[in-house]
């Protein structure tokens, strides 16, 4: 009897790591009619290819990869969302020893839907047809998104849709496969999907929790990954071409409509079965819609999740409380404040008083700052997606006001407050009429009256100490309310990942439509009205002022959408590479930051918007557009074309 065995692709794979721990038997001691019999032993199995998706989740920065524990990169730090003390620089994905490796990892997977494909219809008879083919559309649906994860990175990546088996002594010629074409791996990409959502129910009667795939979660995934592929026909330079003319990396521009059209034809399949999430939502109460956007992310029930990665304690867990609460909140692992958002982020939102150039007005019309008695007076009338996306300073979490100030300035105020540092300027703030602290632990200031104040408040900004809000924001986004400041630990997290939600199906539409509604696409479909429908969609149940007319939406307008909608989902850092606008955003960035102070002589507050104290600049390297493949991969086969500039 054929035994279930792990067939190691030596040319291809380098190694995999356990990530998560699984109740499944080892591989290579089970034999095929233990797993292919019963359905217990094929969910076993598909537990194993559920477990090892590259999905970028609460686990991944491009700094360690997928599936590591330590999240202290994290990714919005590299995108321009946030500014963070371990990520200072962009960067491209790191594939060396701390991650989980995605080329090997990938291959193992692929290898596993293909045993899977290839063994399951001799054992078909155990099975009604509907059971056969819903499972073999599971593992169609896993081998496609993760030929997916490979292609989105290096282009055109060997294609193996059949098991291969080395024989000792034998030619190893078989196991070198060369890259094929990036169109070749993407229109892969979308066979697999296709497959799936035409051998999947529309309800998977073996999925508790929205983490197994159906048709319209396989559609969701194709209407992604074809939006991708459209974007790069489009928009990217880089080509790469082997000894056979075949295009490893950029495909001809002619193919981006064709796979715009995919991806908004499988988005329309979710109309009336996903829905956005509105269970707390109000149109005449700003509060509410706050509230129902903070409860998205927390609602098992929410009709808005189309696929999720679970997570249960002890098992499987994960620590982003840990390393995100606000100082103030720390827990007894000690960390806290990794993901700090940008003022560039912040200014992408309505509500706040802007200068004409889309700056945040900080200061009036004399050129003095701006004062205000409450920190949460400058964003009174925010959108309430930012307050649920951004601790803003002085809002309320946990029952507590989040205190984030830079210092007190003491100096007069008398005729007004002029600006700390000449506009543009990158230098330290002068220390003359400023009380600061470098740590959290503080020496109180007494204000005018006797009034004792620490001179950064309990979040920062501490200036030797970045366990604080260095932005002047903290994240509130993914964030566990309910979690007890005792409970904060990096090992006992449990929050549901969404990966794919239906507002990004509607971010996908609407960009799909605007893309072929720019190459003039005819049909019977008003593609530009169908994406301002989309787009109204998303900014209303956000609480944003709705888009006036069709004729003023942009490509850029629904950019900025998709990046405030899916901000800190870490969707943000391939959306810029798939734009090819990472390197033109990034080169020799400084992000900005806004800190609050207080003045002594006034009894209120203002902000100072300016360039990231620590001078840190961001330049993005094109060549990271395709990533380098492992060294090791290229060494063990002379038919793997390495990409270019590496």
């Amino acid at each position: 009897m054929k035994k279930y065995k792990y067939i190691l692709l030596t040319l291809l794979i380098l190694s995999v790591t356990a990530c998560r721990k699984l109740d499944i038997p080892p591989k290579n001691i089970i034999e095929d009619a233990d797993v292919f019999s019963s359905s217990a032993g094929i969910q076993a199995y598909m537990a194993r290819l559920y477990s090892e998706l590259p999905i970028e989740d609460f686990r991944y920065s491009p700094q360690r990869g997928l599936n590591f524990f330590w999240i202290i990169s994290p990714t919005p730090a590299t995108t321009g969302e946030a500014l963070s003390r371990d990520q200072t620089s962009s960067m491209q994905e790191n594939f060396g020893g701390w991650s989980w490796d995605i080329w090997g990892g990938s291959y193992t997977v692929i290898h596993d839907c293909d045993y899977f494909i290839q063994t399951l219809p001799s054992y078909a008879k155990n099975f009604t047809t509907a059971q056969v083919n819903a499972w073999l559309g599971e593992a169609y649906f896993v081998r496609g998104m993760t030929y997916f994860g490979l292609v989105k990175r290096f282009g055109g990546v060997p294609i193996v849709n059949k098991t291969l088996n080395y024989v000792v002594g034998t030619s190893t010629d078989e196991l070198k496969v060369p890259r094929s074409s990036e169109q070749a791996v993407w229109d892969q990409v979308a066979s697999d999907f296709d497959f799936a959502i035409a051998n999947l129910p529309a309800v998977n009667t073996d999925d508790a929790d929205g983490s197994r795939a159906n048709k319209y979660v396989a559609a969701a995934f194709e209407s992604r990954a074809m939006l991708y592929a459209g974007t790069t026909a489009k928009y990217n330079t880089t080509t790469l071409f082997d000894a056979n003319h075949n295009e490893l990396c950029g495909m001809p521009a002619s193919l981006a409509n064709g796979y715009f059209q995919k991806s908004y034809n499988t988005a329309v399949m979710l109309d009336g079965v996903y829905g956005l999430y509105l269970s707390a939502w109000s149109a005449t109460d700003k509060n509410a819609q706050y509230q129902n956007f903070v409860n998205l992310f927390s609602d098992a029930s929410s009709k808005e999740n189309v696929f999720v990665r679970e997570y249960q304690y002890p098992n499987s867990v994960h620590g982003y409380d840990a390393y995100n609460v606000p100082r103030q909140l720390i827990g007894p692992n000690g960390y806290s404040s990794e993901v700090n958002p940008t003022l560039n982020f912040v200014e992408m939102f309505d509500g706040i008083p802007k200068n004409a150039d889309g700056t945040i007005q900080n200061l009036n019309s004399s050129g003095q700052y701006n004062l205000y008695t409450n920190t949460m007076d400058l964003f009174a009338n925010v959108e309430p997606r930012l307050r649920a996306t951004v601790i803003l300073p002085g809002d309320v979490f946990k029952t507590q006001s989040i205190e984030i100030r830079r210092g007190i300035y003491t100096g007069s105020a008398s005729a007004g407050i002029n600006p700390l540092l000449p506009a543009g300027s990158r230098s330290q703030y002068p220390t003359g009429n400023l009380v600061t602290s470098s740590t959290a632990s503080q020496t109180p200031y007494a204000l005018p009256g006797g009034t004792l104040m620490n001179p950064a408040g309990l979040s920062g900004i501490f200036t030797g100490d970045q366990t604080c809000a260095i932005s002047g924001f903290s994240i509130r986004k993914w964030l566990n309310p309910n979690l007890p400041t005792s409970q904060v630990l990096e090992n006992n997290e449990t929050q549901t990942w969404i990966e794919m939600r239906y507002a990004e199906v509607l971010l996908n539409r609407a960009e799909a439509a605007y893309e072929l509604y720019t190459a003039g696409q005819a049909g019977t479909i008003n593609y530009q009205q169908d994406a301002f429908d989309d787009i109204n969609q998303i900014r209303s149940r956000a609480g944003a002022t709705l888009l006036s007319n069709a004729g003023a939406m942009t490509i850029d307008s629904i950019r900025i959408e998709r990046r405030k909608e899916l901000a800190f989902e870490n969707k943000t850092y391939w959306d810029l590479k798939r734009w090819r606008t990472f390197a033109k955003e990034q080169n020799g960035t400084i992000y900005r930051i806004l800190m609050p102070f207080y003045s002594s002589q006034t009894g209120k507050y203002f902000f100072d918007a300016r360039t990231d104290e620590r001078n840190d600049v961001y330049t993005y390297d094109p060549r990271w557009y395709y990533e380098q493949i492992p060294q090791g991969a290229i060494s063990k086969s002379t038919n793997l074309v390495q990409n270019p500039g590496y």
